[in-house]
């Protein structure tokens, strides 16, 4: 089988492979922070974020939730279908923590009235910034496929949230991607992992994510395997 690069971003290297429709994903152990003006790595990162997206997609497809996943391939890449990406970061809140603090003075770790759904411009030179549907009209998103991604946020909130309280943790927040397919289905894609997520220890709040890179707090690695062991153990 032979791979093409056709894309390398901050987490992760795109092939295309001669199975037409399909895409690799390969998972690098690189982290990036702050719109990639801190970057670091560790180990296993990669192998963490490819097999807990893999078991996630397959948890959300079970539950009627539609999806680029076709199959993990070794142990940090997954096969995808190839779709076109709408510019848009759906990000899902459960809870303060973030931006959203900074957005609405909130202390971390208040708990909201009801989840938040927020759409977000994907583009790294202006920093993914909180658009509404005026703007993406203007961008050329249409009003049904903005419909299609607060839905499906909160379709997605509602299967992880409680999957995840059952583990221990909380599911502070999610950011995900959608795309349309050859046919032209909308559907899931991108990944869920602790680069993606706010996971905490309902018991401690300890933070199970990113946040320890973030914000120097040591015990990345440590975090990251714990994640992946609650979701797949």
């Amino acid at each position: 089988m032979s791979e093409t690069l056709l894309y390398e971003g901050k987490a992760k290297k795109v092939f295309t492979i001669d199975e037409e429709g399909v895409l690799l994903h390969h998972y690098k152990d690189d982290a990036t922070a702050f719109n990639a003006q801190k970057r670091g790595s560790w180990k296993d990162k990669g192998k963490t974020n490819a097999t807990m997206s893999a078991a996630l997609f397959k948890y959300l497809e079970a539950n009627g939730v539609p999806t680029h996943f076709v199959e993990q391939t070794d142990d940090t890449t997954i096969k995808t279908k190839k779709l076109t990406m709408l510019p848009v970061e759906v990000v899902v809140r459960n809870v303060a923590a973030g931006s959203l603090s900074r957005l609405l003075g909130f202390e971390e770790g208040r708990k909201l009235k009801a989840p938040i759904v927020e759409l977000c411009y994907k583009s790294d030179e202006l920093g993914d910034p909180l658009l509404n549907w005026y703007h993406f009209r203007e961008l050329g998103v249409s009003d049904e496929e903005l419909e299609f991604c607060e839905e499906l946020g909160l379709k997605v909130n509602e299967i992880l949230a409680p999957f995840f309280d059952e583990r221990g943790i909380t599911l502070v927040d999610f950011k995900i991607e959608v795309g349309r397919d050859s046919e032209g289905q909308l559907m899931l894609a991108d990944e869920i992992s602790p680069d993606t997520c706010r996971f905490w220890d309902k018991e401690t709040g300890e933070k199970l994510d990113k946040d320890r890179f973030r914000r120097d707090m040591g015990g990345v690695e440590e975090a990251y395997a714990e994640m992946l062991r609650r979701v797949t153990g």
